[in-house]
């Protein structure tokens, strides 16, 4: 793929004052970071991180309140106080930040900065799925009242084989001492280190400009932004967003599948509705084994697995004549061949007729608790198989959306390492 950007266009990453938790006001910083807050699906997930350190960034990304503007009000108080009380305090000087995530089996690094904001017009930034209005205006409504960006967006690059450029810095950064270092609960080992030296800031702006990026995790939050600039006519900090870039052709992501929950719906309606439109088959467990069988199937064509009663069921083989009436044949063929397309235009839409509402569907990134909650809720989890990232990048680059929620790349950034405040621009 070219990831050069439009002709005199690309990426423009700026540094800024990073707020940062002070250590000795803490617990331990692993205490206070989270997962991203779509990623914290589960009100014991949320109480967990509550409950891990009173100043746990969950309290800021995901307030709890009667009403979503008293949810809102409390965020911006609770992040008044805590700079008022030294828990959090803006680094003394604007930087670009290089993270690093690594565990046993993946090392990513990046940058994060202020990213400038462009349209999908412009083709610099490249959104790969839809968004849902009810989501963009409950987080514009977050940064709105707290002003505040409180985590970042992922948005990979590919970058040279030599590793020059922006790549380059990072990788002469990573021998430093860091800023920060910890290991969250999940295993993974998180460091972070300031960029400030004005010759290596320009390498990086040099390179980037040369570059168009995908957004592997934030849709939700880009689409944030570019709502908010829009609504602040004079230039300023809203026309920047805090992104975390990485260059997948030195660090590359992995990618998952994010799984549905269908509220109202038991299993058994949902396979009898199937009867003559796709092949169904018992799979035994356990759920890695049953995961196995979905990873084959899918290597031949359209696959689901059905569960919450139980036991576990592979969904294959749709029936031709049912995809040519229901999905649209205006798009690439790639893209009519998503398991998520033929999931939401066949499945959803017209055999089982589910609205594609927060009351009827929930999005699961974790396999387990999509079956759990299928089996305690009476209802049915579809498991997905993940989206390959070169077919991804390549609908992108034609403006082809893939149906929300289609794809999870990670590692994600933890949240709570480096927030960005407006009000220090």
């Amino acid at each position: 793929m070219n990831t050069s950007g439009p002709a005199g266009r690309g990426l423009r990453l700026v540094p800024f004052r990073g707020l940062r938790y002070v250590p000795e006001r803490v617990g331990s910083l692993a205490a206070v970071t989270s997962p991203p807050y779509d990623v914290v699906v589960r009100p014991d997930g949320l109480h967990h991180l509550e409950s891990a350190d009173p100043h746990n960034i969950v309290r800021l990304i995901l307030p709890q309140a009667d009403t979503a503007a008293a949810r809102n009000k409390q965020a911006a108080e609770t992040l008044n106080h805590w700079l008022a009380e030294g828990i959090l305090a803006p680094d003394p000087e604007p930087a670009l930040y290089v993270y690093e995530q690594r565990n046993a089996e993946i090392l990513q690094r990046g940058i994060v900065g202020a990213l400038a904001l462009s349209s999908p017009a412009d083709g610099v930034v490249l959104p790969h799925e839809d968004v849902m209005a009810h989501v963009v205006e409950d987080r514009a409504d977050l940064m709105r009242t707290t002003a505040a960006h409180l985590e970042p967006l992922l948005l990979t690059y590919r970058g040279d084989d030599d590793a020059s450029g922006a790549t380059g810095v990072v990788e002469r950064t990573v021998d430093r001492p860091p800023l920060l270092a910890t290991t969250t609960e999940d295993g993974f080992r998180h460091r972070l280190w300031a960029v400030t030296d004005p010759a290596d800031r320009a390498e990086i702006e040099t390179d980037l400009a040369r570059h168009q990026a995908l957004i592997a995790d934030g849709h939700h939050r880009w689409a944030t932004y570019l709502r908010l600039q829009r609504e602040h006519t004079v230039p300023g900090p809203w026309d920047f967003g805090l992104v975390l870039l990485v260059d997948t052709h030195r660090y590359p992501l992995r990618v998952r599948a994010i799984h549905r929950l269908l509220h109202r719906l038991p299993v058994a309606d949902a396979l009898a509705a199937l009867t003559g439109l796709f092949r169904v088959r018992a799979i035994e467990g356990p759920l890695p084994h049953a995961m196995d069988a979905l990873a084959l199937a899918a290597e031949e064509g359209n696959a689901f697995l059905l569960a919450g009663d139980g036991g576990f069921h592979l969904v294959d083989r749709p029936d031709p004549a049912l995809l040519h009436r229901t999905v649209p044949t205006d798009r690439p063929a790639a893209w009519r061949s998503l398991d998520a397309t033929v999931l939401h235009a066949a499945l959803l839409d017209h055999v089982w007729r589910i609205p594609d509402s927060p009351e009827h569907i929930a999005y699961i990134h974790d396999t387990n608790a999509a079956v759990e909650q299928a089996e305690r809720r009476d209802a049915t989890a579809v498991l997905m198989h993940p989206v390959r990232e070169d077919v991804v990048r390549d609908l992108a680059r034609q403006g082809v959306t893939m149906p929300r929620k289609s794809t999870s790349f990670g590692p994600k950034p933890a949240s709570g390492l480096v927030l960005r405040s407006l009000a220090l621009g």
